[in-house]
């Protein structure tokens, strides 16, 4: 047995599994059960002891959830330069297939401020993608680092292109435009009541996360509810 699916398999949790597959119904692996801070503590680990953790997170031929999921993490808490990093996160990409594995790489990566215009061009190609979970990867992204006065109207600007039609799409893009509505009100505001080319399913879970977020006041969350599409 490779040594580091060893590792994982012996950390392996079934009454943690059977709670965990219930929520990532969308991931193909077989999961084994292991909780993500203990997949943290792994990847640093690996990073510390291990010099060949390249090859681990190069591999294609993946079995586990949690397999993919740690590749996700070495990658993200390695300190090779985001030029450098770019190159393991594309082969990474085509990996995901859950919500859970993509949310909890994208921010891990922890990307620079001053490596933003060099990640946002990396990441655009993304919105484009035919693949559910890149374009995710795109939008989570934007939700994580680009939310900021520099690139707010560009991601707007982003979002409103989008059209893929899958579900984890649509929401990743109605949780990134509730942020903005948090952060730039008076700019998610007009864009919402604007044209715009949401359909009428994110243009509402929009709304409603605005609505259920407590960093906006009742006097406008009245007005949110006014918006709604029939």
């Amino acid at each position: 047995m490779d040594k580091y699916i060893g590792k994982l398999v012996n950390l392996k949790d079934d009454e943690y599994k059977e709670f965990n597959s219930k929520l990532c119904p969308d991931t193909n692996k077989e999961m084994l059960g292991i909780r993500v801070p203990i997949l943290r503590k792994l990847a640093k680990q690996i990073l510390k002891e291990n010099n060949d953790w390249d090859e681990f997170v190069k591999r294609d031929n993946t079995i586990y959830f949690e397999e993919v999921l740690l590749q996700g993490l070495i990658i993200a808490y390695s300190k090779k330069d985001l030029k450098e990093k770019e190159i393991y996160i594309k082969k990474f990409i085509p990996k995901i297939d859950s919500w859970a594995i993509n949310d909890t790489f994208v921010p891990t990566l922890k990307i620079k401020d001053q490596d933003l215009e060099e990640y946002w061009n990396f990441i655009l190609p993304y919105t484009k993608s035919e693949k559910e979970f890149e374009v995710r990867f795109a939008v989570t992204s934007m939700l994580d680092y680009f939310i900021n006065d520099e690139y707010v109207d560009k991601v707007l600007e982003e979002l409103d292109n989008i059209k893929h039609e899958g579900y984890y799409v649509k929401m990743g893009v109605a949780w990134t435009l509730a942020e903005i509505g948090i952060k730039y009100n008076n700019k998610a505001l007009k864009y919402l009541r604007g044209k715009n080319n949401l359909d009428k399913f994110t243009f509402n879970k929009t709304l409603q996360k605005m609505i259920e977020s407590y960093r906006i006041d009742s006097k406008q969350k009245e007005l949110l509810r006014t918006m709604k599409r029939k």
